[in-house]
C-alpha cells in the first residue's frame, strides 16, 4: 500500500499533471473535421428523440459510433449548453465558436482522467521489487512516461481531435483486471468498450479465447491442457451473462424500436472502400504500389490497354470503391479473410501455449496490429490500438522493447499527414523527438544489461525516417511536384511507414510462436 501510495502521490502525478498542462497549451492548435464531427453528434443526441439518431442526415457527418458513445455525447450536451447553445442546432454546420472549441477541447481532457487511472493501475501490474534505483530504470516509471504522454495520442486527440483517451483507458483498465485475476470485470469493461466504439473488435477475439481458456477451464497442472471434463458452466454463463447484459442495455431500445438493422448500416458502411484518402501505412498500401507498379510497366510495355485503366486514380485521393489495375481487386470479405487468417496462429499459441494475462496481452497486440493490416477502410489512427498494449509488454522484456522501438517510431510517424498546417509542424516534430528520445533512452536504460535492443538493419531503417520527413514537409512544398504528382508524399509516407510496420508484425509473431509454454498460474477464485 506504501508503494502505491508513493506511486499516485509523487512522479506519477507529477507526470499526469504535465501532460494535462500540454493539452491545455494545444487547445488554439488546429483541428480536422472530427471536431465538426463530435459538434454534430452533440446537436443530434440533444436536439432530437433517440428515434431519430441514427436517422438524421443533415450533416455528411452522420452519428457512426454503437449506442453508449450517443448517450456520452447526449450527457456532454447536457453540459454544452451553458458554453454555447448554437453548439447544439442540427442546422449550424461547421459551427465553431470559441465557445464551443473550448469546451470540446477541455472535455477531452477532463474525460482523460479515466486514462489517467487507468495507467496507474496498470503501473501497479508491472511493477518489480527489484527495480532499479534509478528513475529511468524503473518499469513503473517508464510505463507511466510512454502511456501517459504517448505522442499518437496527444496528436489525435488534443490537435487532430476526438475521444480516444477515455476509450484507450477502458481498454487499459479492463486489462489491468486481467493481470490482476479480476476477470469478470475484465470482461465488463471490454464489453462496455465495444458499445462505445466498435473498432476494438479488433481484439475482441483475443478476449474471448482467453477468458474461455482461463477463466472457463481448469488447466491440467502439469502440462497446461484443458479436458472439457474441467469446464466450469456457473463461469460460462455468470461471463456470458455479462457481456449480454451490457449489449442489452445498449441494444436493447434500438432493436425495440426495430432499427437495429440501421444502426448496423451506420456501424459497418462497406461502400467506403479499401483504403482511406491517406492509406493507412499497411498489406494494403503495399498492394496498391505494386499494383500501380505493375500497371506503369504494363503501359510502357504495351501489355495493358490503357483504355482499361480506372479513370479514378488509386493515388488521387478518393476513398470510394475502384478497382485494381493488375492484380485482382479486393473486396470486403476478402480483408475478413485474411484478417481471420492471419490472427489464428496467435489465437491458437493463447488456447495450446499458457502464457498468462502476458500470453493474452501477446494476443491482443498482434490482433491489433493483424487486423490493422489487412482490415478494410482502416485509418492510420487504427495504429494506437497496437501500440498502447505493446507499452505494457514492452518495460518487461528486452525483445519487446525492440520490436515495440521500431513499431511505435514508424507508427507514430504515419500520423504526421493528419496535420499538414503550417504552424503545426514544429510542434509534432518536437513532440514526436521529445517522446522518441524518451522511449529510446529509458527502454535502454530498462534494459542496460540486455545489449542493443535494434540491430543495424533496424536502426538504420528507422533513421531513414528523418531523409523521408524532411523531403515530404520541407523539399516537396517547394517543386513542381506538389501540382503534378499532389499525392506522392503521403504515397511514400505511407509506403516506408508500412514497411516498418509489416516488420513489427512478423517479428512479434515469431516471438509469439516461438515462445514456450509456461506452467499455468493459480487461477482467480
Amino acid at each position: 500500500m506504501a508503494a502505491a501510495a508513493d506511486l499516485v502521490g509523487s512522479w506519477f502525478t507529477v507526470l499526469a499533471v504535465g501532460v494535462s498542462l500540454i493539452k491545455c497549451l494545444l487547445i488554439p492548435t488546429y483541428h480536422s473535421t472530427d471536431f465538426e464531427v463530435h459538434r454534430n453528434w452533440l446537436a443530434i443526441t440533444h436536439s432530437l428523440p433517440v428515434s431519430q439518431w441514427y436517422y438524421e442526415a443533415t450533416s455528411e457527418w452522420t452519428l457512426d459510433y454503437p449506442p453508449f458513445f450517443a448517450w456520452f455525447e447526449y450527457a456532454l450536451s447536457h453540459m454544452a449548453k451553458y458554453f454555447d447553445k448554437d453548439m447544439l442546432l442540427v442546422k449550424n454546420l461547421n459551427y465553431a465558436s470559441q465557445e464551443t472549441i473550448i469546451f470540446q477541447r477541455f472535455s477531452v481532457i477532463v474525460t482523460d482522467a479515466l486514462f489517467i487511472y487507468a495507467v496507474s493501475e496498470c503501473c501497479k501490474c508491472v511493477r518489480s521489487k527489484k527495480e532499479g534505483k534509478e528513475l529511468l530504470e524503473r518499469p513503473t516509471f517508464v510505463l507511466a512516461g510512454l502511456l501517459l504522454w504517448n505522442f499518437g495520442l496527444l496528436l489525435v486527440d488534443h490537435i487532430h481531435f476526438q475521444y480516444n483517451g477515455f476509450l484507450f483507458g477502458l481498454m487499459l483498465l479492463s486489462i489491468a483486471r486481467i493481470f490482476q485475476r479480476r476477470h469478470l470485470e475484465g470482461a465488463l469493461l471490454f464489453a462496455v468498450l465495444l458499445n462505445f466504439k466498435h473498432i476494438y473488435l479488433y481484439v475482441a477475439p483475443a478476449y474471448g479465447v482467453y477468458l474461455l481458456r482461463s477463466f472457463c477451464f481448469t488447466a491440467n497442472k502439469s502440462d497446461g491442457s484443458v479436458k472439457w471434463s474441467s469446464f466450469s458452466l456457473l463461469r460460462f454463463v455468470s461471463l456470458g451473462t455479462i457481456v449480454c447484459a451490457v449489449f442489452a442495455v445498449s441494444l436493447g431500445p434500438f432493436i425495440a424500436m426495430g432499427q437495429l438493422p440501421q444502426v448496423l448500416s451506420r456501424l459497418f458502411p462497406f461502400r467506403r472502400g479499401l483504403c482511406h484518402a491517406y492509406w493507412a501505412p499497411n498489406f494494403w498500401a503495399l498492394y496498391n504500389v505494386m499494383d500501380k507498379t505493375m500497371s506503369v510497366i504494363g503501359l510502357k510495355l504495351r501489355w495493358i490497354d490503357p483504355g482499361k485503366i480506372p479513370k479514378a486514380s488509386m493515388t488521387g485521393g478518393l476513398v470510394q470503391e475502384f478497382q485494381h489495375t493488375v492484380l485482382p481487386s479486393v473486396t470486403p470479405f476478402a480483408t475478413l479473410i485474411c484478417t481471420l487468417v492471419s490472427i489464428l496462429p496467435c489465437l491458437w499459441c493463447l488456447w495450446s501455449k499458457p502464457q498468462g494475462p502476458r500470453g493474452f496481452l501477446q494476443c491482443l497486440t498482434l490482433c491489433a496490429l493483424s487486423s490493422f493490416m489487412f482490415g478494410w477502410h482502416v485509418h492510420e489512427k487504427a495504429i494506437l490500438l497496437a501500440i498502447l498494449p505493446l507499452s505494457v509488454l514492452c518495460v518487461r522484456s528486452a525483445n519487446d522493447a525492440g520490436i515495440y522501438l521500431i513499431l511505435t517510431t514508424t507508427g507514430h510517424l504515419s500520423l504526421f499527414p493528419l496535420l499538414f498546417t503550417g504552424p503545426e509542424l514544429p510542434i509534432k516534430i518536437l513532440l514526436m523527438l521529445l517522446f522518441t528520445i524518451f522511449s529510446f533512452s529509458s527502454l535502454k536504460s530498462v534494459f542496460r544489461s540486455e545489449g542493443h535492443l535494434l540491430n543495424r538493419l533496424e536502426t538504420l531503417y528507422l533513421m531513414g525516417l528523418v531523409p523521408l520527413e524532411v523531403f515530404c514537409e520541407i523539399v516537396y512544398p517547394l517543386t513542381h511536384w506538389q501540382q503534378s504528382l499532389p499525392f506522392i508524399s503521403l504515397l511514400l509516407t505511407s509506403v516506408y511507414c508500412a514497411l516498418g510496420i509489416t516488420y513489427a508484425w512478423l517479428r512479434m509473431y515469431v516471438s509469439v510462436l516461438t515462445e514456450p509454454a509456461t506452467i499455468p498460474q493459480k487461477k482467480d477464485k
